[in-house]
């Protein structure tokens, strides 16, 4: 995050009004500022490398660059930054990409302006969001039928080291950050995060931060890795 403690946000979206109202409601909003806003998703991506900003929220529905492509560009491009998705769409296919390449919210944008900028301001402290709408779908989607069943049992699977860490990834941590708290490397963390999701059949921590917090999963002590 920026040495100010603000969360800096870059809005892409194609349509102007939402875009410049989103940007006056967020800019309103204690600790959070607009750094960038564009309509021209092709354009996204210098922006963003330039800029290195903490929160991204973007369409998904845009001429010539979809968002789901422009997430996929970014990651690419070697860019981390937290992407919240704000859209029409309530495609559970839509919401189950989005978590696949990372996501860390999904938000619609007939949702309350209130409800929607809290929810942008928990993304923002690194929390999972997803619009209570979409609740049931993603549930569906994270933990359905014999897939659900097999997780669960998987989890006897997990080390006391790795239920630590997925309860720190459920907090929507960075590796870095559960490195230091934990005292051990980054590149240990990363490893762990890797034979979690192997482990867990998910692609993405997004997926199984979601898991960790519907199972109650917490941050606790264990023994060293």
């Amino acid at each position: 995050m920026a040495m100010s403690d603000q969360v800096r946000v870059v809005l892409v979206d194609d349509h102007g009004l939402c875009r410049l109202g989103l940007a006056e409601l967020i800019s309103l909003q204690s600790g959070m500022e607009v750094v960038a806003t564009t309509g021209n998703p092709t354009q996204a991506v210098d922006i963003i490398m330039r800029l290195d900003p903490d929160l991204l929220v973007m369409d998904l529905r845009m001429p010539g660059l979809d968002g789901l492509r422009l997430l996929q560009n970014l990651r690419e491009a070697g860019s981390q930054v937290a992407v919240v998705i704000l859209t029409m769409s309530d495609s559970g296919s839509d919401l189950s990409a989005a978590l696949r390449l990372g996501a860390r919210g999904y938000l619609l944008k007939d949702m309350e302006p209130a409800d929607l900028i809290a929810a942008i301001s928990r993304a923002a402290q690194g929390e999972f969001v997803v619009a209570p709408a979409l609740a049931s779908r993603l549930s569906e989607l994270i933990e359905g039928g014999h897939q659900r069943t097999q997780r669960e049992s998987s989890l006897a699977q997990l080390t006391a080291r790795e239920l630590e860490i997925l309860g720190h990834v459920a907090k929507g941590q960075s590796n870095k950050t559960i490195a230091r708290t934990l005292g051990i490397s980054p590149d240990t963390v990363k490893l762990h995060v890797r034979r979690i999701l192997s482990k867990l059949g998910f692609t993405s921590r997004v997926e199984a931060a979601v898991f960790a917090i519907e199972h109650r999963i917490e941050s606790g002590a264990s023994d060293p890795a």
